[in-house]
């Protein structure tokens, strides 16, 4: 100990005589409490004044204990500082190192050996400035100075690591004591390169993709933000091109994630390769890359440089021996509108890609300020729909179907109408897709069902004709499993017999061949019948036609439109008329609007028709007035 440390022997010879003290008075506390006791009581023989003696030699020895204990509590307590010091040599945790007040080293732990990259041996008695940088020495000789006068003082100095690189060190340089002398200084050191180093590696996975080592959205915003303020001082044009890899989802599904992130990584290297020095490429997420162009000539130079960008992104890759081919969409914006700040840049940046991809992918294409106003027409629109369906804004019109041999009416069909309160009545062109794509449409159309059923009960409680009231299927409505016995409930509930309810399902609901049968099959068990709408525009196999359940077609608008007009449209509409009634399937034609066209499906022995030329759409009030006596 006393080669390591100076100072703690003596005190420690100091802490062992400084409890012989102790002992001794003690002692002498208890001998004197010991005699006082004996002469007391052999001396003197009044009883007040010997208790008197005996009390005052009792408190002596208590005295005597108790400097006793004292004395040794305070001696075990020194003698922990052996240990104490002993640790903080050893010590993996906390740097520290000993000078003398000539500044050389006299002692250091583990801990600082290994921050210092120097064995212990290499450092003991040479100057600690032998491995301090020049530029720091001048700051740690003052601050030693300053610990020599009994300051303690914090610092950041450089010094050169054993291995030869540069480090930075947050020290603590304390006065080291000694019978109130100071006799050198105990330097306390931290590492702080290893906390800058943790502070970058935390900013990296703040602003960075971890595994493309592209610039993450936070960092692309941001730059995004300061480019366009520039630009604007500058008078630049700056563009954004939004860029999703098509079909990827495939690549996982078929390779596993780990190809997939392979290829994303190799798609990162293409997009930095023709960059310049001021582009910009960021992965946003998945699949999805941000590129920013800081100096564009116009819109055309935009999509010339993304036209070759898709050019670069098509060229094969090679997936663990695998060749892979792989195209791209990409959403383009420029800086045009001076008022978009970087959000609303790379909104429109990606409805454009949207869009692309809605036409057909890999391709690219330049943001339209019409889209944006439609977007948030569709976004209300939808909210006003939800809340039209709770306030019960729908309506129901009917469309007269007539016989074309006697001109009487043999049924309607049920069309849905939306009687907005303040926009007034909407076409269904313009909320239908809209249901659709929501899956509001389900809920529309179940009410549709039952309101379309509840009417014609209603008719003929009135007495008025009994007839079919023919009611359309969406997609969504008639791949549920349970549609069956949702109709059943609908025709239970309002009272209407199944033989005057007619569903009518487009041909793009026949490709799944199970799902129809067993779907038609239930619904014909409970006496429904069945059309096929629109036919002629889908891909029904006539196979099917002839296998399932069908009772009615129905020919699509656009060829009796112009079968006078077009020689193609009027043999498909014969042809249709013909193999029909073959498969012995009635048929009915849609948009009828002239005479003319009239004619000429009577002649081909068409059944029934619908259309503007005997009646267009009307209320429910309107087909009482039409189905009583005498109406003209």
């Amino acid at each position: 100990m006393t080669k390591r440390m100076d100072g703690f022997p003596e005190k420690t010879k100091q802490f062992k005589q400084t409890f012989n003290g102790s002992v001794i008075i003690s002692c002498l506390l208890t001998a004197l409490a010991l005699v006082w006791s004996a002469v007391s009581f052999l001396l003197i023989s009044e009883s007040m004044y010997k208790w008197t003696a005996a009390a005052i030699a009792a408190s002596l020895f208590v005295t005597a204990i108790i400097v006793y204990i004292k004395r040794s509590v305070t001696f075990n307590f020194q003698n922990y500082h052996t240990a104490i010091v002993e640790t903080l040599l050893r010590s993996d945790a906390v740097p520290l190192a000993v000078l003398d007040k000539g500044g050389m080293v006299i002692e250091m732990n583990e801990a600082s050996s290994r921050t210092l990259g120097y064995h212990r041996t290499e450092l003991l008695g040479d100057p600690i400035l032998r491995i301090v940088d020049p530029s720091s020495r001048s700051l740690l000789n003052e601050t030693f100075e300053q610990a020599l006068l009994g300051e303690t003082k914090q610092i950041n100095i450089n010094i050169t690591h054993g291995s030869g690189f540069p480090l930075e060190l947050q020290v603590v340089c304390s006065p080291m004591m000694q019978e109130d002398e100071v006799i050198g200084t105990v330097i306390i050191s931290q590492d702080l390169s290893d906390r800058k180093r943790n502070v970058e590696r935390i900013r990296y996975m703040a602003y960075y993709d971890d595994m493309t080592g592209l610039p993450n959205r936070t960092l692309f915003q941001m730059k995004l933000t300061e480019t366009l303020a520039r630009a604007k001082e500058e008078e630049r044009v700056v563009g954004i091109c939004y860029l999703d890899l098509d079909r990827f989802k495939l690549v996982n599904a078929s390779f596993g994630r780990e190809f997939g992130d392979i290829l994303l990584m190799q798609v990162a290297e293409r997009l930095n390769r023709d960059f310049s020095e001021n582009d910009f490429a960021a992965r946003m997420e998945g699949d999805e890359f941000a590129l920013l162009y800081c100096n564009l000539q116009s819109e055309k130079h935009l999509l010339e440089l993304s036209r070759q960008l898709l050019k670069s992104i098509e060229e094969p890759y090679e997936l663990s021996g695998f060749p892979l081919h792989i195209t791209a969409s990409i959403g383009l914006v420029t800086n045009r509108d001076e008022n978009d700040d970087s959000y609303a840049l790379i909104k429109k940046a990606d409805m454009a890609l949207v869009k692309v991809k809605e036409s057909g992918k890999n391709d690219c294409l330049l943001y339209s300020d019409s889209w944006s106003n439609s977007s948030l027409e569709r976004l209300t629109l939808q909210h006003e729909m939800y809340r039209a369906i709770q306030r019960e804004e729908f309506i129901l019109h009917y469309q007269p179907q007539y016989d074309l041999v006697s001109g009487t009416m043999v049924g309607v069909e049920a069309l849905v109408r939306w009687n907005h309160p303040q926009k007034g009545m909407i076409p269904p062109g313009n909320f239908i897709p809209l249901a659709e794509e929501s899956g509001m449409i389900v809920q529309i159309g179940d009410w549709v069902l039952e309101e379309a059923c509840r009417q014609n009960k209603a008719w003929q409680d009135a007495g008025l004709p009994l007839m079919p009231v023919s009611v359309n299927l969406s997609i969504r409505q008639f791949v549920q499993n349970d549609l069956a016995s949702k109709v059943s409930a609908v025709l239970e509930k309002t009272g209407l017999d199944a033989k005057y309810l007619d569903l009518e399902i487009t041909e793009s609901m026949t490709m799944d061949v199970s799902h129809v049968s067993r779907c038609l099959l239930d619904l014909t068990d409970l006496g429904v019948n069945i059309s096929v709408d629109d036919f002629g525009t889908g891909y029904s196999s006539f196979h099917y036609l002839k296998n399932f359940p069908i009772d009615r077609l129905k020919i699509d608008r656009s060829f009796v439109r112009d079968i006078q007009q077009d020689p193609s449209d009027a043999e498909i509409v014969a042809a249709i008329i013909a193999m029909a009634h073959n498969l012995n399937i009635q048929v009915i034609a849609e948009g009828v609007e002239t005479e003319e066209q009239m004619a000429f499906l009577r002649k081909h022995k068409c059944d029934e028709m619908q259309g503007y030329f005997w009646s267009p759409p009307v209320s429910s009030e309107n087909i009482e007035q039409m189905l009583t006596p005498g109406y003209v």
